[in-house]
């Protein structure tokens, strides 16, 4: 198959590692895979470089940005018409709220006005635009969006079920239309041993002491990211383990506030920040932990959570989207939304007893390896392309 993905911008990030590995293993099945993307603008980093080498081709369409602009939207709208009218694809597969809705409505309109080129429209949500901390009017405006591109694709793939259950609960498409494939990981190098001389160096690095329990976040410093209730525990915790940290993992515009928040509540001496690196580093920072928290208040199913189960880490993290379906009490903790108390009773539990984290992190890894091993999404992607494309052989 002829088949190009569309993504807003190639940072770091779960729905951008998602299509990378996604572009990689349908081109190496023989399938020709041109990956479209806008440039990597912002404090999160970016993932080009991972891009080099492989067998497919990346084309930069450099009007189209995150932020709405109607007057760039317009032009990325045109470029993406002219790339797709070229290349003259089988598939057009879309992701991210931006590139979802220009890509959907480009490939839409070639449809409507080529003979030649009617390509098949398939958009994965990593996570709804729409959520309870923003207006109504604004989730309204979106959801209106969502279901205008909804009638202009063929197949809706999910990370999670419940992105599934939360989009025809706002009417977005028909439950026929969809189908999940978990955000695959490349799972070696998180499965693999790693030597004690690693472990204590990257602590060491980070001026952590060799018996301290850690406590790891993996997330963007930004809104909705949860750190504030993170903050709230640690005082609650401190006094009563004079051997805990907590490491948080990634940055954003919010890092000197966060940092600053920190400090005001003198818990310099337990917070340690790696800044931004590299994804190649992540399984080495959670081999370094003992316990992965995740706060976020607004996910698809966050990427950290099947990382930190694949390293062996029990998983604390806020009930909220798909995070239900791979955290349960067999593998971790599940807590209320924004509810400090269930927080940090939770890492009360887990800090004191290194037996149980043991256990937990040993079913959560078994749990995850299959359902998030990188074949297993490509499987399920190739199938509804396959589903769409009856005449395909």
């Amino acid at each position: 198959m002829k088949i190009v993905h569309i993504i807003t911008r190639l940072i770091l990030g779960g729905a951008q590692e998602n299509t990378l590995i996604t572009c990689r293993l349908l081109a190496g099945r023989g399938h020709d895979v041109t990956l479209i993307t806008g440039p990597a603008i912002g404090p999160e980093g970016q993932l080009f470089d991972k891009t080099e080498n492989e067998n497919y081709k990346v084309i930069v369409i450099d009007k189209m940005f995150r932020q709405i602009s109607p007057s760039d939207d317009f032009k990325a709208y045109r470029q993406l018409k002219s790339v797709l009218k070229e290349i003259k694809p089988d598939i057009v597969h879309t992701h991210s709220a931006k590139a979802g809705i220009l890509g959907r409505y480009a490939a839409h309109a070639l449809k409507k006005r080529s003979k030649d080129n009617k390509p098949k429209v398939v958009h994965t949500i990593h996570g709804l635009a729409f959520h309870p901390y923003q207006s109504k009017r604004l989730n309204k405006f979106y959801i209106a969006i969502e279901k205008l591109a909804a009638k202009r694709t063929d197949a809706i793939i999910c990370v999670a079920d419940t992105m599934t259950e939360k989009a025809l609960a706002a009417g977005i498409a028909k439950r026929e239309d969809y189908t999940t494939a978990y955000s695959a990981i490349e799972e070696e190098a998180y499965l693999a041993e790693v030597e004690e001389r690693k472990i204590n160096d990257f602590r060491r690095k980070h001026a952590i002491s060799t018996n301290a329990v850690v406590l790891v976040t993996i997330a963007r410093l930004a809104e909705l990211k949860g750190h504030e209730y993170i903050i709230e525990s640690a005082k609650r915790l401190v006094s009563e383990f004079p051997n805990c940290m907590w490491l948080l993992v990634g940055d954003g515009h919010l890092a000197e506030q966060i940092k600053h928040e920190i400090q005001m509540a003198n818990l310099g001496h337990r917070f340690r920040f790696t800044g931004l690196i590299d994804p190649s580093e992540i399984p080495l920072a959670i081999r370094s932990s003992d316990i992965l928290v995740h706060c976020s208040l607004r996910e698809g199913l966050a990427r950290a959570l099947p990382q930190g189960m694949l390293a062996g880490k029990p998983a604390i993290s806020f009930d909220i989207d798909g995070a239900k379906e791979v955290v349960n009490e067999n593998t971790g903790r599940l807590i209320p939304p924004e509810d400090v108390d269930a927080l940090t009773e939770a890492s009360r539990e887990l800090i004191a007893d290194k037996e149980l984290r043991q256990k937990l992190g040993e079913n959560a890894r078994r749990s995850v390896v299959k359902q998030f091993a990188p074949e297993t999404m490509v499987d399920t992607i190739e199938g509804v392309y396959r589903q769409i494309l009856p005449d395909y052989e």
